[in-house]
């Protein structure tokens, strides 16, 4: 039977209430959060089962990370390699890759900036670190860049040549940091020789932070600047969208892989400079501390949106600021923030699978039909 009704009701049925471009940005808000609400709450089933307060757990993870000045200013600090580390993931998803190996540009670069300091001991401090910020990208972008050519000359699998190029990485780490590199001074624990003092990056003025929170903050914005707002950009998430499409469009996809694998690998080795020269002062098996990994938790939180990293950095940050105290009021094993780490990750892996779907539930949406 033919309908009777007029033809703009017709299509304002079939309309969304949501547009596409407001349906993609709310679901990016809300997908996000309903998986850190579930994932919350299931380790608060964990801690429970534990024989532990979950309600305890929370307000100390919020005293810990948040709840003062001095807290806030750790969890910043504990931020600052993450968010370098995320975007090592967020920018070849662009491209619709899964680089996971960002641990392995991470270590990397701190080691091309203890080579560096030591080798140009004497120079000025601004030359000095200007140079390992230099060597530990280019060593960083060379090493995720080398995973980004296997998979476009040779068809290899970024996610596993990521992997187990990063295990690669940590591997020539330690063996240079225990041989060649080795200050004769480090006994217990081999390390590097310590930088020299005006080539240690100092704090912000006025806070207990360094410099390398708001590099990796300006990274971030920069980031999401290109992505939203450039044509290589647009390029970019043209191709992730559909490559081959792109290439019959006469972009450059070859190139864009390259390029985006080349950027993440020097954001994660510029993120190793910044640990060797704020906080540890030469490279040592310290370096291996899972900023890597943690980054990828990260990404897919802000569904690697390089603009969301920046708040979801802080969460996690704020996180591991709050470990030692959880450790020591709840006498509750330092691994425990991991495993909350591996709950969230969890749920936002699950979470990816309501998307398209999660606002016609709710009935943000109508389909409509005549």
């Amino acid at each position: 039977m033919q309908s009777t009704l007029p033809t703009s009701t017709i299509e304002a049925r079939r309309r969304p209430f949501l547009g596409e471009v407001a349906r993609r940005r709310l679901e990016a808000i809300l997908i996000p959060l309903l998986a850190l609400i579930i994932g919350l709450g299931l380790f608060g089933v964990f801690i429970a089962l534990v024989g532990k307060s979950p309600e305890a757990f929370y307000y100390l993870v919020y005293r810990g990370g948040f709840g003062t000045w001095f807290s806030l200013q750790n969890t910043m600090t504990r931020t600052a390699p993450l968010l370098l580390t995320a975007l090592c993931v967020a920018l070849p998803a662009q491209l619709g890759l899964i680089v996971i190996g960002g641990e392995g540009a991470f270590v990397l670069g701190g080691l091309a900036a203890a080579a560096t300091g030591t080798w140009l001991a004497g120079a000025p401090g601004v030359v000095g670190i200007a140079a390992m910020a230099l060597a530990g990208m280019a060593l960083g972008g060379l090493w995720i860049g080398a995973v980004g050519a296997l998979r476009h000359y040779r068809g290899v699998n970024e996610t596993i040549s990521s992997l187990l190029m990063a295990y690669i990485a940590i591997a020539l780490m330690q063996h240079f940091v225990e041989g060649p590199l080795r200050d004769p001074a480090s006994l217990n624990k081999p390390s590097t020789p310590p930088l020299p003092g005006n080539f240690r990056i100092g704090d912000i003025p006025g806070m207990d932070v360094h410099w390398g929170f708001a590099v990796g903050v300006v990274a971030c914005l920069v980031a999401g600047f290109v992505m939203s707002r450039t044509t290589f950009g647009f390029a970019a998430r043209i191709a992730g969208g559909n490559a081959r499409a792109a290439a019959v469009q006469g972009l450059p996809v070859g190139r864009l892989i390259l390029a985006f694998t080349a950027a993440a690998g020097a954001a994660a080795g510029l993120a190793g400079v910044i640990d060797v020269a704020a906080v540890q002062g030469s490279a040592n098996a310290s370096l291996i501390a899972g900023y890597g990994y943690t980054g990828i938790l990260i990404a897919f939180l802000a569904r690697q949106n390089p603009l969301a990293i920046i708040p979801m950095a802080l969460l996690i940050g704020g996180i591991e600021a709050a470990g030692g105290l959880v450790q020591r009021r709840m006498d509750l094993p330092d691994a425990t923030v991991l495993v909350l780490q591996g709950i969230l990750f969890v749920a936002i892996l699950v979470s990816e699978t309501l998307s398209g779907r999660l606002l016609p539930a709710l009935g943000l949406t109508r389909k409509g039909a005549p």
